[in-house]
């Protein structure tokens, strides 16, 4: 599979992933509410290299895995929580497959099910920027020199001011 210019590479895995029917086995690492993709890449490149799969089967199965193991996590939340909704935002939120997943779990859970329209998740710049513009409208800054990534931050830990505390339960 060769990138396309301005094809993102999920949209053409989604797209081959349509027409694939067999379901390669790959790594699957669910710890609590960890994900391992680490073994996935290096597993699903192993089967094109030893040319044993079609490369829609091959997409197909790397959707399937990916998209199982966000929805047990999912899950796993919604259970804890005992939220009364699930919204899918992102990129990924384009992807039918995933939409069905995570509907079926949450309908599960007497649970609504949204998603964020198209037009307003693709780009995850403009979704910080505006999270930034939020934060900024609420009193909230920090200086440069006390900036940096949490690679594990949890969202649970995000203050969120703008949210009252009655509207969050």
């Amino acid at each position: 599979m060769r990138p396309e210019e301005g094809v993102p590479v999920a949209a053409k895995v989604m797209e081959l992933a349509r027409e694939g029917r067999k379901l390669i086995p790959l790594p699957y690492v669910v710890k609590g509410m960890d994900l391992s993709f680490s073994g996935l890449l290096t597993a699903a490149t192993q089967h094109v290299h030893d040319g044993h799969c079609r490369l829609e089967d091959l997409c197909f199965s790397l959707q399937e895995y990916i998209f199982s193991m966000l929805t047990e996590v999912t899950e796993r939340a919604l259970a804890h929580t005992e939220k009364p909704e699930v919204l899918l935002t992102g990129g990924v939120a384009a992807n039918q497959r995933l939409q069905s997943m995570l509907r079926v779990m949450a309908e599960g859970h007497g649970a609504k099910f949204c998603v964020v329209p198209k037009e307003l998740s693709m780009d995850n710049g403009a979704m910080i920027a505006w999270t930034g513009i939020i934060h900024y409208r609420h009193g909230m800054t920090v200086p440069i020199e006390k900036s940096f990534v949490r690679l594990k931050w949890r969202l649970d830990e995000v203050e969120v001011p703008w949210v009252k505390e009655d509207d969050a339960d």
